[in-house]
């Protein structure tokens, strides 16, 4: 599997939403959060299926969050562990931050 062309989507409703990769039939890996404020998303879980973890699957979806909040002004409070152990390794998202 190459993450470079994984295809992710983003499934948005009134109170949150996620980020989905259809890996395969049956098999979809997450990223879920909740609208805490006006451009602000709590980041409360991330899942891959274990035959897919260790590919990066977890870092598509959360870069592609990254970006999304760029382009939309929003700001994350990472309450998933791998989203705040991300946010650490990178530290050129910081402003991207919730206070």
């Amino acid at each position: 599997m190459d993450t470079a062309t994984l295809e992710i989507e983003r499934e948005d409703h009134e109170h949150g939403g996620r980020y989905v990769a259809r890996l395969a039939p049956g098999a979809e890996a997450e990223l879920t959060y909740r609208k805490t404020g006006e451009h602000v998303l709590a980041v409360d879980h991330t899942y891959t299926p274990p035959p897919f973890r260790g590919r990066d699957v977890a870092l598509s979806l959360v870069k592609r969050l990254i970006a999304d909040a760029r382009q939309n002004g929003d700001r994350i409070v990472p309450i998933c562990p791998y989203v705040a152990v991300q946010f650490r390794r990178h530290p050129e998202w910081s402003e991207l931050l919730a206070q």
